[in-house]
């Protein structure tokens, strides 16, 4: 371990101690060092601005991040046990090359707010490719729901049989989830999206820091005004955020139960892709839905994700080191939500429906509830067309084709539906 940043008078720090204190921070820190650099150079730039940096240490400084952002993208720096986090691997860096004009970044900041502006940065990013994904996967399922429009599907309800759906049906219910995910996933952006920095260590500092210059830099909405909510922020941002993400997954898991169950040899009413298979290490004949059921599972990640860094939350203001456990939960949120959203839109264009199972699956009860419908709208009352439909007999005079086209087209809106969620989608691309 290199000098510590506060290390002073001479402390010897214990390595057990250090060690705990540093946890994983180094490793998870990769994940945020780029935007940590992208913060420093809007810092120093802020700096610049009021005096604190003249012309010549501002340009140097700004050369220098810049060159270590590309040795992190080039892998040429990485970060490791050498340093304590990110925050004073810059710092180090920049001591390094520029000596005393290195030891100027670190003016009126703190690593909290750094740590803040590093993560919320992250966050807009990370928030932003999952809605691009729910808006893929929407885009496929509106695609879909107009190239299988006449397909026939059973609809059940309790797992059980119960009227007759349509492609058209089933393929609109996922873009319009999709698209409500991507619209909260959006709207969860947009609310997080305040620039922290120059909040310090959560009570601010004694200089006329340009903070509007900095938000502006960093292309933030606005900046967070005060510096205690600043702190009070962290792990409330997050959760926020995962809590979108977990919503879109809610219906990626809803949406992988169906097609589990619709690939089963019993069903059949669907294949996958091969490559979204695997097989078994002992029975030659299988082909396993295991990209369907891990799929399914993503979302108790994402969620016990929200969980660990609910349980954090029970501290008063200010800042408090047990949120440097919160960065593990956020990287495996968004690790595991964005693979999982990312592959659904590919295997939805790619999967094949089997007609022959779907028409088999068909049967003459489904019919049932249009015919009750159609009774009570040439006056019957329901109740009495509910019992007539009733009767086995006559359901058999009806054909699949009827009931699909009362799906197809309920109430004749079957197009302007699809219409309005275009129009919808449209605003998200």
């Amino acid at each position: 371990m290199s000098t510590l940043l506060w290390q002073k008078d001479g402390v010897v720090v214990d390595a057990a101690i250090q060690a705990f204190l540093a946890g994983d921070d180094v490793i998870l820190d990769r994940e945020f060092i780029r935007y940590d650099i992208t913060a420093s150079r809007a810092h120093a730039s802020g700096l610049h601005k009021i005096g604190v940096l003249d012309a010549d240490e501002w340009a140097a400084i700004d050369r220098e991040l810049q060159q270590l952002d590309q040795d992190v993208v080039s892998g040429a720096f990485v970060l490791d046990a050498h340093y304590e986090d990110m925050h004073s691997a810059i710092e180090a860096r920049l001591i390094d090359r520029l000596a005393e004009t290195g030891k100027k970044i670190h003016t009126g900041r703190s690593r909290n707010d750094q740590v803040l502006v590093a993560t919320r940065l992250w966050l807009k990013a990370q928030l932003l490719a999952c809605q691009q994904h729910c808006t893929a996967i929407a885009q496929v399922a509106l695609a879909r729901a107009a190239q299988d429009r006449d397909v026939a599907i059973p609809g059940y309800t309790h797992l059980q049989r119960a009227m007759v759906s349509s492609g058209l049906m089933w393929w609109s219910a996922w873009a319009e989830a999709f698209i409500d995910n991507a619209e909260r996933l959006r709207a969860t952006a947009a609310w997080l999206d305040s620039n922290p920095l120059g909040t310090a260590a959560g009570y601010g500092v004694n200089m006329a820091l340009d903070r509007a210059h900095v938000t502006e830099a960093l292309g933030f909405a606005r900046m967070q005004v005060s510096p205690i909510y600043a702190q009070l922020s962290r792990g409330k941002f997050e959760i926020a955020a995962i809590e979108a993400v977990c919503s879109a997954l809610l219906d990626v898991r809803r949406l992988a139960w169906d097609l589990s169950l619709f690939t089963t040899a019993e069903f059949g009413f669907v294949k996958l892709p091969a490559h979204y298979t695997t097989g078994s290490s002992l029975m030659p004949n299988k082909r396993n839905p295991d990209v369907i059921e891990l799929l399914r599972a993503a979302y108790a990640r994402c969620a016990a994700s929200r969980t660990e860094i609910e349980q954090l939350m029970s501290l008063p203001s200010g800042y408090h080191r047990d949120l440097q456990f919160s960065k593990p939960a956020i990287v495996n949120a968004f690790k595991q939500g964005g693979m999982a959203l990312a592959l659904v839109s590919p295997l939805l264009d790619a999967l094949v429906w089997v007609p022959e199972k779907l028409n088999a699956s068909l049967d003459a009860s489904m019919h049932a509830t249009d015919l009750a419908l159609e009774l009570a709208q040439s006056g019957m009352p329901f109740r009495d067309a509910y019992q007539a439909a009733a009767n086995p007999e006559r359901w058999e005079t009806r054909s699949a084709e009827s009931s699909l086209q009362a799906r197809v087209s309920p109430g004749g809106h079957a197009m302007p539906m699809l219409e309005i969620l275009a129009a919808r989608l449209q605003t998200l691309i």
